[in-house]
């Protein structure tokens, strides 16, 4: 059987979505800035969704410490995860436009490389990352969207992930607490729960839901 044709795609989710909501995810652009555990998994629950316009964006390759939660391959070893999750989301979303840029994110390129979306998706590992992103982006685009995770890690229980409105444009998805250390580690499953709050979060303020 062939690949179908746009039409198709997009007719199916229609299908699954309804014709105006569609054309709204249809109609956005997300960057997802940082391709590990939280941004790989976002980044592909956005493209089943048939979001338009997703950016990807990280400087990072895949290592094999990253397989046992991150959306990669085994033969995706040495890659930068901008090439290898491009490689995935055209397997599984092949009409959705992606750009992507392998560059580390700075105070200095954050104003230009995101100036253009419509949704900005903090998906850091390191929390100084996270501060400097979330400052930034608050900071140069105030009218944006934000959404950002904190707290995802060990085997706390799946119901102490949440999804908070810190301010008007700016939500926060995790625990807000567990840190990784020696003892907790990352598991697929909870960072995953935490991948799904931030990607419904966006899904929500594409449908013009601003309430966590």
């Amino acid at each position: 059987m062939g690949a179908p044709t746009k039409d198709e795609f997009i007719a199916a989710l229609q299908q699954r979505h309804g014709v105006e909501m569609q054309q709204k995810l249809m109609n956005s652009s997300v960057a997802v800035c940082g391709l590990g555990g939280l941004g790989s998994n976002i980044a592909i629950a956005l493209a089943r969704a048939g979001v338009g316009r997703l950016h990807l964006i990280d400087f990072d390759r895949v290592d094999i410490s990253n397989l046992n939660r991150q959306e990669y391959r085994v033969s995706q070893l040495g890659k930068y995860k901008t090439e290898a999750l491009c490689e995935q989301l055209k397997d599984i979303a092949p009409y959705v436009e992606i750009t992507a840029d392998t560059v580390k994110l700075d105070e200095d390129n954050i104003p230009s490389l995101l100036k253009n979306e419509d949704i900005i998706c903090e998906a850091f590992d390191l929390p100084e990352e996270k501060a400097m992103l979330v400052n930034t982006v608050l900071e140069c685009f105030p009218d944006k969207y934000l959404v950002a995770g904190s707290g995802m890690a060990g085997l706390g229980s799946a119901n102490s992930i949440r999804t908070r409105r810190v301010m008007k444009n700016f939500y926060l998805c995790g625990d807000e607490v567990s840190a990784v250390s020696e003892t907790s580690g990352l598991f697929s499953a909870r960072v995953m729960l935490c991948a799904a709050h931030e990607a419904m979060m966006i899904l929500r303020l594409i449908a013009d839901k601003k309430e966590a």
